[in-house]
């Protein structure tokens, strides 16, 4: 049976099947989250515990907060001493279907990606070595490493449950999934219908967010962050190639209403600001993706449009 989390404003709460519009995707990662399953609840203790930071005070949840569709509601976070990171806090939600990590795709693994803030100097400040040794410290923690893999804790086991929880996170069964699976044509709004007609045919939008996850896993340079027609790094960092230069993961778009502010730097604080972004043709720079040019639309379906962007969203 597959464990997955369902995010409510609150909390999140244990369901048992794959959530509405996700029951194929879910199938490919079905072994995965079967073989994870008894590492899940130690991740989320892990997930919530300040211990992995060097001053006892940054959990993964400072920065996705629950509440937030685990993202953030800041552009950036805050870290260790009061330091901002470099990148929006993108949210959690359906990383199981993931296929790369991080804004410039520079992780194949969850296991790799959730290290990596432990040892980032302005979010966990600390390494993964120092952090483990205090797990161990604990009594209690180290029983739960015992009871989950029959060893104390452990680089390898640290990174298997936290990426483990973070499997469990899954979302679906939005407004648009009840529309499209069910045909139930009450699900959407009228302004929502049009706007997702929009984003299925005049808009594009699809080419990049493909459903079901609205992520085509693939990097794109949409302009965000360029200036004076200079792109960032972005990918071209890690790769060395300029012309992945400007080149950032496309984020789902699941959950949008709970993950605001928008883009990798946080620099796009609502959903109408997001549109008109795109409206307009990006932002222009000497890489801008070929796929990324003015849009012909109205005030009204800029309007619609972001009325589908909020269907994505549970309510």
């Amino acid at each position: 049976m597959i464990r997955a989390f369902a995010l409510t404003a609150l909390a999140i709460t244990l369901v048992q099947e794959p959530e509405l519009g996700l029951e194929t995707a879910l199938e490919t990662a079905r072994a995965d989250l079967e073989e994870n399953a008894a590492w899940a609840p130690l991740g989320e203790q892990l997930f919530e515990n300040p211990a992995l930071s060097s001053d006892g005070k940054i959990s993964c949840t400072s920065c996705h907060d629950r509440e937030r569709g685990f993202a953030d509601s800041e552009p950036t976070s805050v870290g260790v001493g009061g330091q901002r990171t470099l990148r929006n806090t993108p949210t959690l939600l359906n990383r199981v279907l993931g296929e790369r990590f991080m804004w410039d795709g520079r992780v194949a693994t969850l296991e790799e990606q959730v290290l990596m803030p432990i040892e980032n100097e302005r979010e966990m400040g600390t390494t993964v070595e120092a952090a483990v040794a205090r797990l161990a410290a604990d009594a209690k923690t180290a029983a739960a490493f015992q009871a989950a893999f029959g060893a104390p804790p452990s680089r390898e086991h640290l990174a298997r449950a936290l990426a483990a929880f973070v499997r469990t996170l899954t979302y679906g069964d939005t407004p648009f999934d009840r529309f499209r699976r069910t045909g139930d044509i009450s699900a959407l709004t009228k302004e929502e219908r049009a706007g997702m007609w929009f984003f299925e045919s005049r808009g594009g939008c699809w080419r990049c967010h493909t459903e079901p996850n609205f992520s085509d896993e693939d990097l794109h340079n949409t302009g965000v962050g360029a200036k004076d027609g200079v792109p960032e790094p972005a990918r071209a960092a890690i790769t060395g190639d300029a012309a992945d230069s400007g080149r950032f993961k496309t984020p789902t778009l699941r959950g949008l209403v709970d993950t605001a502010p928008y883009m990798h730097d946080g620099s796009l604080a609502t959903l109408e600001d997001v549109v008109a972004f795109y409206r307009e043709g990006g932002g222009k720079n000497s890489h801008l993706s070929p796929r990324v040019a003015p849009l012909d639309m109205t005030d009204a379906e800029a309007a619609n449009l972001a009325a589908f962007l909020r269907a994505l969203t549970r309510r």
